[in-house]
Order: C-alpha cells, then structure tokens, then sequence
C-alpha cells in the first residue's frame, strides 16, 4: 500500500500536514475516532453519579438521535425506548465513539466551529453514553424518565417549521419507475414552475416524495431554467467572473435545505422551468412512480435582498480528472481564486465510497493561511450540509484562494471501499468517484464587505475584555 498525491497546483495544505501526516487520510480517521474512544472508555473513575438510562441517556436520546430513530424515519432502527438502546448498546457505543454517529463529521480540531445545524454530540455526551453501556446498560428509576417526545412527520417539510409557515411553491418531477435489478439511473425530466410573476426565494428544501424512496434515491440536482441574460442581483464586482446563477438547490441524505441568509436569495422569474437531475440506484425492490419534489419559500411580495447567492460547485477533479490506483491513497488539490470580496455561506463535501477526508484553505492576499472547515471522517452515506452560524461564514477579501483538498482511501483499510483491487476515477455511479465542494458564495460590494469585517473585529474585541 503506498499513498500518492495528485496535485493540480502546489500542495500547499497544512490541514494535510497537521491533521493526515505521512499516513494518509484512514489513519487521520481512525486515529481520531480511536483517542475519543480511549479518553471516554473507562466505565468506572469517572466521577459523578453512576450513569442511568432514565436519568442521563435518555434525554440525550431525544434530543440528538430519536428524530431519525424512529419508525417510518431514515434510521434503520428505533431507540424510542430502554429496550430498544439495550438491544443496541454496543453499536451505539462504537458509533457514537468513533464520532459517526449522530451524523456530523466536521473535525472538531481545526477550523470554525460554529454552525446553525449542529447536531453533533458534545464530549460530555459521548463521555455519558459509553461509560452507560460499560456499565452494562442499567435502567434507573422509572420517576427519572422524562416525557416521551411526540415528533412530528419524519417525511414532513421540515424547514416550514423553522420558517413558521407553509412552502409558497412546491414543484414535483414526474415519476419514474426503477426495476428491481438494473444499472443506476440518471432521470432528467424538466417541468414548469407555474410562476406568474418574479419573486425572490428565502429558503429551498428537496425531498423524495415519499419516505421510502430514499432507500433508492442517491442525490437530487435542481437547475432552475429561464430566460435571464444577465445575472441579476450580483454584487458589481462579481459580474465579469459570474456568468451564471449557480445550482438552484442539491439534495443528497442527511441534507434538509437551506435558509439563507438575511440579505441574500435566489431569484425565480415567471414562466421559470425546474430542470431535474435524479441519480437513483436499484437495491432488489421494483419502485413504481418514484417521484421528488421541491418547496420554496419566498421573501414577501416587493422585498429585494441585497444579494444573490450562487450555489457553486467546487471541483477538486476539473470535471473528470481523479486517478486512484488499486490499493492505494490518494491526495487531490484545485484551486479557486476569488474575483469579488466575498462571504462563504456552508461547507458541503461529496465524495462516494473511497471518499475520506476534505478541506478547505484560504490563501488571503497578503500570504497568510488559514483552514475555514475540514472533514477528516467522511461517510459517503451522509452528505451533511454544515452551514456557518451568523457571525461565523468566512468574509474573503478579493484575491483571496481557496484551497480545496480530498483525501480517497482505495484499500482495504476503508470499510466502505467494494473493492481495493480496482482502479477508480470520476464518474456518476455510486462505485465512481468524485470530489467537489458545493457551497453558496455570496458576493460583496467592497463599502459592505469592509463594514462587516470591521464589525466583526470589533466584536472579536469586546468579547475578548468582558469578564
């Protein structure tokens, strides 16, 4: 087994030096998952009061793994009750201490750390968890048990509770048929959006229509056609470089959507078309009339943010380019350099089953280097959208670039990899790979865009003298 390195540019990434070292990606991963297990393991010593199911476990239960662990949800299996986490306690264990479950994979170690879905365990959390099923899963007093938690559709469009309101526009692809036992299929209908006049959108959210099909459907892309020469609602120093408006919305599992950010939206004209890309993959079960669908949720009538954001792919592959050999680690680089001062909205990896790592670096003007975000742990079954909280999405200066790192694991290290004996580069299928970084980029003009670095330092400041 040896590692290579296939740069496109100068590797110059000190997330690959500090973080992965010689060994590469998988011993990046393990090692981290490994050190948490070793610094919570102990089921005695601890301090505090002995760990119960009632008491400590199942508050936790609710609030980060229950939503998905429920019946007729995407999780294979129920912990609603004592029963059910006793049945699996030490799967729970494993997965909870190797940090892969709940399903937030962002290393903790580098980067920003604030997000506005964090859904990750705290150490303490992890910490109560293990030393609960070392302690051989005790129940505890029944008084302890707090109210079961009634939730709502696991297949229910979740952003219109946090919106407080109902989709303004939901739009469905027609329905498609998948045999059985079949290659994986790419369908590309396109249908009318029945949008009379021009509105902007706050929020998108992508869903297969029914809850089941998300067993088949690997990742949904959302163009949104329609006649616009020019893109509209850019920042003026964006326009020579933006030709485009960007993907309308993406959807793979383990992403909801997204809100936007107060002062950015996408806009949809009237007579706009919905052009679909639905990447489904057969698993033994005929699927009759597969359909997706997509909500939209407006700004109200008349209101124009101040920007649009642009819904950009970031290609470590340029397209088609990716080289990992049989029985081996591969390290793959791109560049981007920012034309317009711009903020950085999440931190979207993809990648398929050799896909272990990704980072993303920027190189400001003035030389100075800093990692924004990394996955040092990726699960190619979990496309985790990481949005940055207000206050934390990266501001970049014009000129600054973005370095983009992804590590593939093509041995038999990886558990995910069907096959360390085969060569692997770009493509569609689920056993191909890929290595792109979707993130929405909001451009700036340079009056704003100086404002709201100089707010943020001097909040920076504040915070650091109070008491």
């Amino acid at each position: 087994m040896t590692t290579r390195t296939r740069t496109i540019g100068v590797l110059s990434s000190c997330f690959l030096a500090a973080s992965l070292g010689a060994q590469g990606p998988a011993a990046s991963a393990g090692a981290h998952g490994a050190s948490v297990a070793a610094a919570v393991a102990p089921a005695t010593g601890t301090g505090g009061d002995a760990v119960t199911y009632t008491k400590h476990i199942a508050p936790i239960f609710q609030q980060k793994c229950q939503e998905c662990h429920q019946p007729g949800s995407i999780a294979p299996m129920s912990l609603l009750t004592y029963d059910d986490a006793k049945k699996y306690a030490k799967r729970i264990r494993a997965k909870v201490a190797a940090r892969l479950m709940p399903p937030w994979h962002i290393d903790k170690t580098v980067g920003i750390q604030e997000f506005k879905n964090d859904r990750s365990l705290s150490d303490a959390q992890i910490e109560t968890i293990v030393r609960w099923v070392d302690a051989g899963t005790p129940m505890g007093d029944l008084a302890d048990l707090p109210p079961a938690v009634k939730f709502p559709d696991p297949n229910r469009w979740q952003l219109a509770e946090k919106l407080g309101q109902a989709p303004d526009l939901v739009v469905k692809s027609l329905p498609y048929t998948l045999a059985a036992r079949t290659q994986d299929k790419w369908f590309r209908p396109t249908v009318e959006t029945g949008l009379t006049e021009a509105r902007w959108v706050r929020a998108i959210e992508v869903k297969p229509v029914r809850a089941s099909d998300r067993k088949i459907v690997h990742h949904v892309l959302a163009y949104l056609v329609q006649d616009e020469p020019e893109v509209t609602g850019l920042a003026s120093t964006a326009h020579d470089h933006q030709m485009n408006p960007g993907l309308f919305m993406e959807w793979a599992v383990g992403k909801t959507g997204q809100i936007f950010a107060e002062d950015a939206g996408k806009l949809m004209l009237p007579g706009s078309r919905i052009q679909w890309e639905i990447h489904m993959h057969a698993i033994g079960e005929e699927y009759k009339d597969s359909q997706v669908e997509l909500a939209v949720y407006f700004y109200p009538k008349g209101f124009v943010p101040k920007h649009r954001t642009v819904l950009t792919m970031f290609n470590m592959a340029r397209a088609s380019e990716l080289d990992i050999p049989p029985n081996e680690k591969t390290v793959t680089q791109n560049f981007y350099v920012l034309q317009a001062p711009a903020r950085l909205e999440n931190f979207q990896p993809h990648m398929h089953m050799r896909g272990k790592a990704m980072s993303l670096e920027a190189v400001y003007p003035d030389g100075r280097k800093e990692v924004l975000s990394a996955v040092s742990n990726f699960q190619w079954n979990w496309h985790v959208n990481y949005v940055y909280a207000d206050g934390a999405a990266p501001l970049l200066p014009k000129g600054t670039m973005l370095s983009f790192t992804a590590w593939h694991d093509n041995t038999a290290e990886n558990p995910n990899n069907p096959d360390p004996s085969q060569w692997v580069g770009w493509g569609d299928r689920t056993v191909d790979e890929m290595a792109h970084n979707w993130i929405d980029v909001t451009y700036l003009e340079q009056d704003e865009f100086d404002k709201l670095v100089a707010a943020r330092k001097a909040k920076t400041a504040a915070q650091k003298v109070t008491p």
